[in-house]
């Protein structure tokens, strides 16, 4: 892996960890295993470095997303990315950056994360319309509000496992989820 590669990760890793303003180059460079040279030949600083993590992070994440539009009826497509693994007590790792009162407020960075959200909403909302038109979901499910349900869902279930420490109310929230498209499609039939 290259020192570029070695920096983007171990700030990628560090903002989900800490945050962005509670890392530091420092940290970066001594989580990579880099020198100060390393970080200050590839990035102009802390921002730009972080701008790259997320960035590269961010498409890995949206990628994930793309199974919305894969193989399968639109139902079941939604059912299996939302029972996809997910590490409910480490928080998303897109998500949390909106908690970041410094990522808030530097417009490169809120809109590195608001683009993604967009990526993934669209995807919803375009599987959920696939879903309407199938006949899967009722004619009176509006695809943009239950995307938005969908992936406050997802946020919110992070947020409650982060809480408890644990894992169960982020599989809680998803099985609460999945019953409701399950009876929302069962209304059609």
């Amino acid at each position: 892996m290259s020192s570029r590669d070695q920096l983007t990760e171990a700030m990628a890793d560090l903002l989900w960890e800490r945050g962005y303003a509670a890392t530091s180059p420092r940290d970066v460079m001594k989580r990579a295993g880099v020198g100060q040279g390393s970080m200050y030949h590839h990035f102009a600083g802390k921002h730009d470095l972080a701008l790259e993590a997320l960035s590269v992070h961010i498409a890995t994440l949206t990628s994930e997303t793309s199974a919305l539009e894969g193989e399968g009826s639109p139902l079941e497509r939604m059912t299996a990315h939302l029972e996809r693994p997910r590490p409910g007590t480490r928080g998303c790792r897109v998500g949390r950056m909106t908690q970041d009162p410094d990522v808030v407020a530097d417009s490169e960075m809120i809109g590195v994360i608001g683009a993604a959200f967009d990526v993934m909403l669209d995807r919803w909302e375009s599987t959920i319309a696939e879903a309407i038109d199938a006949g899967e979901l009722p004619t009176s499910v509006d695809p943009a509000e239950l995307a938005r349900t969908l992936a406050a869902v997802i946020q919110g279930g992070y947020v409650l496992a982060r809480a408890e420490r644990s894992q169960g109310p982020m599989d809680a929230a998803i099985r609460g989820a999945v019953a409701l498209l399950h009876a929302a499609s069962a209304r059609t039939q």
